[in-house]
């Protein structure tokens, strides 16, 4: 890609990123709260109003990261259950996602309802830097340095304390482990470890990724090619958030103009997809996206263009 296409396609970068940022601001959504209400919880707020009976857990990474861990033990109709001789199952979300991406259509559509209601011992994982995982033994979230990690750590420190700790919670129960798109890399970087195979029975990866030279989003290509994520860094700004309130003025205003559709600019960093409605879309981004780490952001860019 030429310098002079790099400039032209900056400031298309920038307001697909300002046009998501407005999307993401609460809204209600049924059976719970908006994303901001974090001290609910997750099994409050999105498992318990179906009917499903839900704990809030929470893990320790060796490098501080106190990450936050639903396990739903029992489905709809079913006995209330501690989990104990169920088959558990370790849920991971993707890129700037957290563990709701499971749970956000009706309990029959969605895959941690399902997995109860077919008496799995369901866990539902949280990376670091997602809104119920942002303590540290430490550090603050506002903290540059809480945000001084990428994928690498995601893989040997979230998962491998994550999966320790559900082996040991399901009483050395071997566990089923489904992955989304980074939540995909994540298991792939982990499992050339023996000890963390030794804890699985089997690996489900929806939209694996080792590499990313492949993608068919022009406008991911592009953040990528003129390299946006390095230049927030050398900002200052080491938290890649894409929902900051302070442009949420300017966003309207642009969603207003003729002929932009915001709702398709979705779509064009994740691709067409054939069966989102609005209130879909809506619900979805009363969660998502996620902040993550701009050195995180990096990683992944680097995988992309030295690909």
């Amino acid at each position: 890609m030429s310098g002079g296409s790099r400039c032209a396609l900056l400031p298309i970068v920038l307001a697909v990123c300002l046009a998501v940022a407005a999307a993401t601001r609460p809204v209600p959504i049924a059976g719970g709260t908006s994303r901001v209400a974090a001290a609910n919880g997750t099994c409050h707020s999105r498992v318990a109003p179906f009917g499903y009976a839900c704990e809030e857990h929470t893990v320790t990474t060796e490098d501080g990261y106190i990450l936050s861990l639903q396990r739903i033990t029992s489905g709809r109709g079913q006995t209330a259950a501690d989990g104990g001789g169920k088959v558990p199952v370790l849920l991971q979300h993707g890129l700037m996602m957290d563990g709701v991406t499971w749970l956000m259509n009706s309990p029959n559509e969605s895959l941690g309802y399902i997995l109860a209601d077919n008496e799995y011992d369901v866990w539902i994982a949280n990376s670091r830097g997602t809104i119920h995982s942002r303590g540290h033994i430490s550090l603050a979230s506002s903290d540059s340095a809480y945000w001084n990690w990428s994928w690498d750590e995601l893989a040997s420190k979230d998962l491998w304390a994550v999966a320790q700790y559900v082996y040991s919670q399901a009483g050395q129960q071997k566990m089923h482990y489904v992955g989304h798109s980074l939540g995909t890399l994540i298991a792939l970087a982990a499992l050339s470890e023996q000890q963390q195979v030794g804890m699985l029975r089997s690996a489900g990866l929806l939209s694996p990724i080792a590499f990313l030279d492949k993608m068919s989003s022009p406008l991911a290509r592009a953040a990528a090619d003129i390299f946006l994520a390095e230049a927030l860094y050398w900002l200052g700004l080491s938290e890649f958030d894409p929902t900051g309130e302070s442009v949420h003025s300017l966003v309207t205003d642009i969603c207003k103009q003729p002929g932009i559709d915001c709702y398709n600019l979705m779509s064009a960093f994740t691709g067409d997809n054939c069966c989102l409605d609005n209130s879909s879309v809506q619900v979805f981004l009363s969660h998502e996206p996620q902040a993550t780490a701009t050195k995180n952001m990096i990683h992944l860019a680097q995988s992309e263009y030295e690909n």
